[in-house]
């Protein structure tokens, strides 16, 4: 009976050690999380892997209302084969939120902060990750060093004019006319709220119900500090002179060629699938998939995006 009892303990003892093999072996990648001082702005960004010599960083660019967040569950799943680093813009997430007396919000001045961020990393090579806000940010730094950028990966990033939708903009295409206190009071009873923040996340899926409302409530938290509306409306007026700036960046595309990866939410209230279509025009290596779903794609299809990411970097940027 002694026996069998010491047994008994020994046999669970090894099945405790198994499972926690299973378990570590199953855990995902470390993300870590720091902040880089750019021109007396505390930058936040998260960060998996480990850089190397020979690879590109996946550096992704996040769009509105989000922040680094948005990419979670890339960061957890491809650290181990990439450095990727996520950061917020100023004004966003955990990054510094100077009022705009203090920061001009235009996405020339983004895009020349997330510039700085860059070279101040010595991230010399990457691959760009862009979506809504994080197109016209990615496009001005990869117009400003082509020799840098070994691809990207787009998700309802737009760089041509079918791809801006009429009605999914709505005032906001007369407040680009005209930036009048009642078209501001407009965008910010309409998309400044709770419920605006929402439906962006939202509109467009196939089970709205499994959305984590994580995101809108993070969101709606930042947006709602004093001062935070007046910066997004000199970003939304701003939005505008992207438009006169798509020559240029399918200029540059087509001069240049860098292979993409095409992931689209059809159902996108404000970047139609034409947005995507276009680029087709341009660039002849292109990895091409519409998804059923909206404007954050990743919040449904982040196990196919992620294993088309891990196939596009194994096959087009890694030779």
């Amino acid at each position: 009976m002694k026996v069998l009892y010491i047994g008994l303990i020994l046999s669970l003892a090894q099945i405790g050690c198994t499972t926690k093999r299973e378990v570590k072996m199953q855990s995902r990648n470390e993300v870590k999380y720091g902040k880089e001082k750019v021109d007396g702005l505390d930058i936040f960004f998260r960060e998996a892997g480990t850089k190397k010599t020979n690879l590109p960083t996946l550096i992704l660019l996040h769009g509105f209302p989000s922040s680094s967040h948005q990419y979670r569950e890339v960061l957890a799943n491809l650290g181990g084969d990439y450095h990727l680093i996520a950061l917020d813009y100023p004004g966003y997430g955990n990054s510094s939120f100077p009022l705009v007396d203090e920061y001009t919000y235009t996405f020339d001045n983004m895009a020349e902060t997330i510039d700085k961020f860059l070279i101040q990393k010595k991230i010399n090579k990457y691959v760009l990750m862009i979506q809504d806000f994080g197109a016209p940010i990615g496009f001005r730094i990869a117009t400003k060093h082509p020799e840098r950028v070994a691809g990207f990966v787009v998700m309802n990033g737009n760089a041509y004019e079918e791809g801006i939708s009429k009605e999914g903009w709505g005032k906001i295409l007369d407040f680009w006319k005209e930036r009048t206190p009642e078209l501001e009071k407009h965008i910010i009873d309409n998309v400044f709220t709770y419920e605006g923040m929402k439906w962006q996340y939202t509109h467009g899926t196939r089970n709205p119900e499994a959305i984590n409302p994580d995101n809108w409530d993070l969101d709606f938290l930042k947006i709602s500090r004093p001062g935070q509306q007046q910066a997004q409306l000199s970003m939304f007026h701003d939005y505008q002179n992207n438009l006169r700036k798509y020559p240029e960046w399918q200029k540059y595309l087509r001069d240049n060629q860098p292979p993409m990866l095409i992931v689209w939410g059809k159902n996108d209230a404000f970047f139609p699938v034409p947005g995507a279509e276009g680029y087709k025009r341009d660039v002849k290596d292109i990895d091409y998939y519409i998804l059923d779903t909206g404007h954050f794609a990743l919040e449904e299809e982040a196990a196919f995006i992620i294993d088309k990411m891990r196939t596009f970097m194994k096959t087009k940027i890694v030779k």
